[in-house]
């Protein structure tokens, strides 16, 4: 079967939906069920569900930026191939934000306010990535997963041991998140400059700080 062969304008129409439906709600989804679906309810106290609102709130956000990342270097992808993989694990990531809002919605919270400007900083510096090369493209995504890794692990550290649902999802994107990383270091992804790490870790403290408060 042949492929289309896409056009600029249709590249950024795509892109254009794909932010869409990321900042409205409505992202493609796999076919993968929502690993808390059958994780029965626990009674929180006010605090615990505060605390677990708080927290999967960030989590979205971070998904959201992720969406966006990926989405960036994609559209300045030089191979084919590292394309595929950007856009296939923007799929896998799409679950992690719907798993997300649900959770956040059912605890009763709210999503940031801030989301589009998560978006668009984030498209920015995949764009930025990309375009930089796809070894550094790559190596951007390994180390972007690291650090989300390593969020993850705060989280489920200070989620309530009752919050068996939320655990549920943070335990499979940290799955998820990790053959990210791997398959983004296996492609050709080099590692990062620390400054450049420093950065990154910078940013996604500014973020997820003002994400916990609004």
């Amino acid at each position: 079967m042949q492929t289309r062969d896409y056009t600029p304008l249709d590249k950024l129409v795509m892109n254009f939906d794909q932010a869409l439906r990321t900042l409205a709600g409505k992202p493609l989804v796999t076919e993968r069920p929502n690993p808390a679906q059958a994780v029965p309810e626990a009674e929180l106290t006010e605090t615990e569900k505060d605390e677990s609102i708080r927290l999967m709130r960030v989590n979205h956000c971070g998904e959201v930026a992720a969406q966006a990342l990926y989405q960036g270097q994609a559209l300045t992808a030089r191979l084919d191939t590292v394309r595929g993989r950007m856009e296939r694990a923007a799929a896998e990531e799409n679950d992690h934000l719907d798993w997300c809002e649900q959770r956040v919605k059912e605890l009763g919270g709210r999503l940031s306010l801030l989301n589009p400007v998560w978006y668009l900083g984030s498209f920015a510096i995949g764009a930025v990535a990309g375009a930089a090369g796809d070894k550094w493209s790559l190596g951007f995504v390994a180390e972007t997963e690291k650090q989300v890794i390593e969020h993850l692990d705060e989280h489920l550290q200070r989620l309530s041991e009752k919050d068996a649902k939320s655990r549920a999802i943070l335990e499979q994107m940290k799955i998820d998140e990790a053959r990210h990383g791997e398959t983004a270091k296996k492609a050709g992804g080099v590692e990062l400059p620390q400054p450049v790490q420093g950065l990154m870790k910078l940013v996604s403290k500014v973020m997820t700080g003002t994400a916990y408060q609004v």
